[in-house]
């Protein structure tokens, strides 16, 4: 999990700015992206981002319940190649 985790927070910190948090920070493992203040074109170009670094391919309904970083390496260590 921690190799994930890194992996994407490497992913928000160079595509993303998260409202109140600085990169390099650690994530919040609950805070949901959307309601962090980053617009949804971000959120889609990040969801493309996260499918070629990983090497998934998540369908966008479900990247849409993906959306805290928790979630998100939870769905990755167990569907990543």
């Amino acid at each position: 999990m921690a190799a994930t985790e890194e992996r994407l927070r490497k992913l928000v910190d160079d595509n993303l700015e998260i409202d109140g948090r600085t990169a390099g920070e650690p994530l919040d493992p609950d805070r949901n992206i959307a309601e962090a203040g980053v617009p949804s074109t971000d959120i889609v170009a990040f969801w493309k981002l996260v499918n070629e670094e990983f090497g998934v391919d998540i369908p966008a309904e479900e990247f849409a319940g993906l959306l805290t970083p928790a979630a998100l390496v939870a769905y990755l260590d167990a569907n990543a190649a």
